[in-house]
């Protein structure tokens, strides 16, 4: 594939999915990613036994792999002098220093970015962080469910006031991978900016941002009319006001968005598929007009029309359809889509238990249509001694640095 990113080094002193996820798409394109892990405890992440209910295999956890595919793993203990030299030594030799540590730990450190800058005037400094680098709680930390789903207004959308209780954000890492992407594009805009310029950027990126960027036209909507006039429904099989842009159940329990957004052009076609070619001659449905005026009547008849056939036979007879429409996939599902298998969004690396290849999630920007491939996540503090080496250090100032705890 073509690596977008090659020559590029990152140096990653940060932990969990949110911006460790930017090195991961980093690595996919092509850099190469220095992950900088405690010598004894490495990524917090790492100790994680269950999440959501999940026992973790730590020989083969996604919750590593996802964010940390294709980086090296270098244990420096920061909390001692020898430790923050190395990585000084290091950040000498990259293009991007990557970290999403809360200031004051960055502070205590000696990693914030005068410190970074001292050892590389021309590093880009990237902080990723729950809730901005600006204002009175950019000292808080946070978490995907906490900064982006819950205080950016995702769940408060998607949530039917009948609940009583605000909806959680599906899955794990949600937010967290989402706003990786968003650093990397970041990062690639310094990069371009530095190659034009000769300046080296500060970077920043928050959950919080990435949450009310996703949920942006809905806080423009609510900005401009000093209200919310947002209100989701609770599930039913039908559609609103218009019929043709609904949720409608199969007769095995599935269900299928059409979303017809201009019945106009379609509507013919769209009773066609469904099966019910006389209803583009009824009066009553044979326009927008007619079509919105008797939305109740006509949703009825497609409710019923649903029905009456499973999901597999209404993907065979929708195949052909001009409008849109789309089945709610659970997650296995959505892995094996043939659609999904076709544009390469799915690829595979040998993991370091022996066992069979993970299959992972590629990121989603391809450049001439090539898949992304990658190597697996590093053990923890894998190549530690390899990257020293490469950095000139020789094996009695390792061996020293080892007896005192500062690598591993």
């Amino acid at each position: 594939m073509v690596k977008v990113m090659e020559g590029i080094r990152v140096l990653e002193v940060a932990q969990f999915t949110f911006t460790p996820a930017a090195g991961a798409v980093m690595t996919d394109w092509g850099a190469e990613v220095i992950k900088i892990e405690h010598p004894v405890r490495g990524d917090a992440q790492r100790g994680l036994v269950t999440l959501q209910r999940l026992i973790v295999n730590p020989h083969r956890s996604i919750f590593m792999q996802h964010p940390n595919r294709g980086k090296r793993s270098v244990g420096l203990d920061l909390s001692k002098p020898e430790g923050v030299e190395l990585l000084y030594e290091l950040a000498k030799q990259c293009d991007v220093f990557l970290t999403n540590y809360l200031p004051g730990a960055r502070r205590k450190l000696k990693i914030d970015l005068e410190h970074i800058r001292a050892a590389n005037p021309n590093i880009i400094y990237v902080r990723g962080s729950a809730l901005g680098d600006k204002g009175p709680e950019r000292e808080n930390g946070g978490f995907d469910s906490t900064a982006h789903w819950a205080r950016g207004g995702s769940s408060s959308l998607v949530t039917p006031p009948e609940l009583g209780g605000p909806l959680t954000q599906p899955g794990p890492a949600y937010g967290d991978t989402i706003g990786g992407m968003f650093i990397a594009g970041g990062i690639a805009a310094a990069l371009y900016h530095r190659k034009n310029t000769g300046e080296a950027l500060e970077v920043d990126c928050s959950l919080l941002s990435t949450g009310v960027w996703s949920t942006a036209c809905s806080i423009d909507i609510a900005l401009d009319l000093d209200h919310v006039p947002f209100a989701n429904a609770m599930p039913k099989s039908g559609g609103g006001p218009n019929p043709l842009a609904g949720v409608y159940k199969t007769k095995d329990g599935r269900d299928v968005n059409l979303t017809v957004l201009q019945p106009g052009p379609y509507i013919r076609d769209t009773f066609e598929h469904l099966g019910l070619p006389e209803l583009a001659d009824d009066p009553r449905f044979s326009t927008d007009t007619a079509l919105f005026a008797n939305t109740e009547a006509c949703s009825a008849l497609i409710v019923a029309q649903f029905a009456r056939f499973t999901l597999a036979e209404w993907r065979e007879k929708l195949r052909t359809m001009r409008g849109q429409w789309a089945v709610y996939q659970n997650v296995l599902e959505a892995g094996q889509d043939p659609q999904v298998i076709a544009n390469d969004l799915i690829f595979e690396v040998e993991p370091s238990d022996g066992g069979p290849p993970l299959k992972l999630v590629a990121s989603p920007v391809q450049f001439n249509h090539e898949p992304i491939t990658n190597t697996r996540a590093p053990e923890p503090s894998e190549h530690t001694e390899l990257v020293l080496m490469e950095l000139g250090i020789d094996w009695d100032r390792m061996e020293k640095l080892k007896e005192i705890g500062a690598i591993a």
